[in-house]
């Protein structure tokens, strides 16, 4: 059986108190690894490690030439245990075997090689302004940065994460969720073989929420970056607070998915299958409200229905698998709630949401995916977050409706517009509360672009330019020029 050690300090080391939790493999409910699970003197022993490593300079002061090779070298590393981190995703979180192969891991490994090379964005800029004076800005780090990720996606996260804040100059404490975190605890190990210097990485698993909180509610932690559930997100507000703490919050979502009459269908039904049946729906960009032209609303879910009950559900190891589990049984029971009561809100089930009959699902986490038709954008599973494979098809009539309901929201992370007509979509996008439309596509993340929310979908940003000054802080440095070396404030006195 694997079992995964905290990294802190430099070092691969066992929780203070030895003790451990069971990560169980949602495809056949079989316990598939350990973590060494931390307790406070363990967390406070990695911002310790985190604070001195930063105040003392042996990262900060290093070249960004320097700092990107480190990175480099943890994406070359990613790359030479593809194989195995691949394998571990898939038996750690049910992700299936094709999504860890092309999506999830070599998505890290580039992160890391594009932050490893951003240093033009670092680099002190000189400001024209119509005095004489020089006028430079300079980009500091910030500190201390503590980041916590969830289980839906955690190596890629941790990459979203730890480059940036690396390669600005801040020291890290991360901790993934104690769900699916099996990957990152590999990513540990692959820090410790790259050499970083011992503090400026530590990656800290635990399963207590107070060991958790510390990040938020240290002082000795500069800025926090969130992602999670957006009543989580509230409560690490609260808690970072208390110091004035810098928060980067990437939050839960309810993502409209806008199809418009003029749309190529076929393109717009693989779309959205990807949009709302990825990951299993565990996104929090999931395409979970498909808000539909009325004009084509039953040729589109007729055919909809057709290619989502062709789906393949099974071990998420398996390369033929389309559909693998969802995290857990505990998990399946929520989003079984959920369509519970979509159905005695008045929608139609029209495919789906039932635990798969079979021996071969016995174990597993297993649900079929859900497909809402007629619903009301007042309903539960239209307005709330099920961070599941439920989808809730709503029909418009006017391009107006369409944005109307998608704007009626609480959240505000991500939405798509489906049309042949780049103006109209442009136009529509436009007119979207959220902080990333996709056009003719669904899902689409890029290391040159910035990812966030408006809203209750949280507010900063991770990747792009953006994304990596929310790990600096600015520094305006100002020089007199004036003629004969005579300061102009002088003439005050």
């Amino acid at each position: 059986m694997n079992k995964f050690l905290l990294y802190i300090n430099g070092e691969l080391v066992s929780s203070q108190s030895g003790g451990v939790f069971d990560s169980l493999n949602p495809s056949t409910g079989e316990v598939y690894c350990q973590i060494a699970d931390a307790n406070q003197e363990d967390m406070s022993s990695a911002i310790k490690a985190a604070r001195k490593a930063f105040d003392s300079g042996i990262w900060s002061e290093l070249s960004l030439e320097a700092r990107g090779r480190y990175l480099k070298r943890i994406a070359d590393l990613i790359r030479e245990n593809a194989k195995e981190l691949a394998d571990i995703e898939c038996k750690d979180i049910g992700k299936t075997t094709k999504q860890t192969t092309f999506i999830d891991v070599p998505t890290a490994a580039d992160t890391f090689e594009y932050f490893s090379k951003i240093e033009e964005a670092l680099s002190d800029k000189e400001n024209k302004i119509d005095h004489p004076v020089k006028s430079v800005i300079v980009r500091d780090p910030i500190g201390v940065v503590g980041c916590t990720i969830p289980w839906n996606y955690p190596l890629i996260m941790a990459a979203w994460k730890i480059a940036p804040a690396l390669i600005a100059g801040n020291t890290v404490v991360l901790k993934p969720s104690s769900q699916g975190c099996a990957s990152v605890m590999k990513l540990a190990e692959m820090a410790k073989k790259a050499e970083l210097p011992e503090g400026v990485l530590n990656i800290v698993a635990t399963k207590d929420h107070d060991v958790a909180g510390m990040l938020a509610s240290s002082p000795d932690v500069d800025k926090f970056s969130f992602t999670g559930g957006t009543k989580t997100g509230q409560d690490v507000m609260r808690q970072a607070a208390s110091n004035t703490k810098r928060l980067t919050l990437e939050l839960g979502g309810k993502s409209p998915n806008i199809v418009l009459e003029d749309c190529d269908i076929e393109a717009a039904i693989g779309g959205t299958m990807s949009a709302i049946f990825m990951n299993q729906g565990q996104m929090c960009t999931a395409g979970s409200r498909l808000i539909l032209s009325d004009k084509i609303y039953d040729e589109f879910l007729e055919k909809l229905v057709v290619k989502t009950k062709a789906l393949k559900i099974g071990d998420a190891i398996d390369y033929s698998t389309d559909f693998g589990p969802l995290i857990s049984k505990r998990h399946v029971d929520s989003v079984l709630a959920f369509i519970e009561k979509g159905v005695k809100e008045g929608a139609k089930l029209i495919c789906g949401g039932k635990v798969p009959e079979g021996d071969e699902y016995k174990g597993g986490a297993y649900l079929e995916p859900a497909i809402f038709a007629d619903v009301d954008n007042s309903m539960t599973i239209a307005q709330e977050e099920i961070f599941g494979p439920v989808l809730s098809v709503i029909k418009f009539s006017s391009e107006e409706e369409a944005i109307k309901i998608a704007n009626d929201s609480k959240y505000g992370l991500a939405a798509c517009v489906w049309t042949k007509d780049e103006k109209k979509a442009n136009s529509v996008a436009r007119k979207l509360h959220c902080g990333t439309v996709w056009v003719n596509t669904y899902g689409g993340f890029y290391n040159e672009a910035p990812f966030g929310g408006y809203k209750q979908s949280g507010f900063g940003r991770e990747l792009g330019l953006e994304g990596l000054l929310e790990y600096t802080q600015c520094k305006h440095i100002c020089t007199d020029k004036t003629p004969g070396g005579k300061p102009l404030v002088s003439s005050w006195f």
